[in-house]
């Protein structure tokens, strides 16, 4: 499992969120909780979660059968924006698969590194997050019927018969739109594509008749007032990514719907070499093109799932949302 972007194994948890593959926190805030209608909640009210915002929390689960009901607890009331079906969000979270009578912790990004939540979600988990505010921890016990259904899905461990029992920290929200938000100082051209963009959509490329450059070449844009990316900060960005030997676009996460987060200089590694290099050092806000020749991009093999071959040079422009510092 691959994005187009990345060397990444995408972990289990964020597949699990998708259904296709920043405020304060009120530590005293009291719950509240709703259930689907037309179907029974039965244990999934009994299921609880103690913790401090940002903390990993202590989940409980009864030794029982869960419920056909949607069940949805805010354990934490935050006091920033509130969710839309157009933002994506930064969060940490847990993840329990709860079978028969048995639970078991299948993922936590604690301790480790946020995940970016957006695009198309699971009915039940999309249910669960619009309406709430960021700085809040939402528990959502999620049954079959709003998560992979009868089927399942054999890939992630799921069954039939599996409820999902998520509890989530929101940390902050980000518009499906956002983008670069600095001063723009550059729209390349010369030796390297001329860049042209419209707020909230991605850029487009025109490339010149002469060669792609042999080495690594980053050039600023858009110059952002944000703190610089460093080796280990979680980074969420909007990217699009053209093949210079087709002038096309291979991948872009402004037409999947959703910011895309990563860490940068992740070992393993999460993105190609030239992201790796070629963003340390820039500043939230920015927009930077990357034109990244193939021994930072894909290697020799190549991508043949995105068009990309072994001798191919790829431009990406970049735009830098947020960095998170961990801990």
């Amino acid at each position: 499992m691959r994005r187009f972007l990345a060397l990444i194994a995408i972990p289990l948890l964020a597949c699990v969120v998708l259904a296709g593959c920043g405020g304060s926190s009120k530590s005293t805030a009291s719950s509240s909780s709703s259930a689907s209608a037309g179907s029974s909640p039965g244990a999934n009210t009994a299921v609880t979660a103690t913790g401090a915002f940002d903390k990993t929390p202590k989940v409980t689960i009864p030794k029982a059968k869960p419920g056909t009901g949607l069940t949805v607890k805010t354990l934490i009331q935050g006091s920033g924006s509130t969710l839309t079906k157009s933002d994506s969000l930064a969060a940490n979270f847990v993840l329990y698969f709860w079978q028969g009578t048995s639970s078991t912790l299948k993922a936590s990004t604690f301790g480790t590194n946020p995940t970016v939540i957006g695009g198309t979600m699971l009915p039940g988990l999309e249910s669960a997050l619009i309406g709430k505010k960021v700085g809040s921890r939402i528990l959502a016990v999620i049954p079959p019927a709003q998560g992979y259904g009868t089927s399942g899905n054999s890939q992630l461990g799921i069954t039939g018969s599996t409820t999902l029992v998520f509890v989530i920290d929101v940390l902050k929200s980000y518009s499906d739109t956002a983008g670069a938000t600095g001063a723009q100082v550059s729209a390349g051209g010369g030796s390297l594509p001329t860049v042209s963009a419209k707020s909230g959509t991605a850029p487009t490329l025109t490339f010149p008749s002469s060669s792609p450059p042999s080495a690594l070449v980053t050039r600023t844009l858009v110059k952002g007032s944000g703190p610089k990316v460093a080796k280990g900060d979680y980074v969420i960005a909007q990217y699009v990514g053209y093949i210079w030997r087709t002038k096309k676009v291979f991948g872009s996460s402004w037409s999947s719907g959703s910011p895309f987060g990563f860490v940068i200089g992740a070992s393993p590694e999460q993105v190609i070499p030239g992201w790796d290099k070629g963003l340390v050092g820039q500043t939230a806000g920015s927009r930077v093109m990357l034109a990244i020749p193939p021994a930072q991009g894909y290697g020799s093999s190549g991508a043949s799932q995105a068009g990309i071959k072994g001798n191919d040079t790829l431009v990406f422009v970049v735009d830098i949302i947020d960095t998170l510092h961990h801990g």
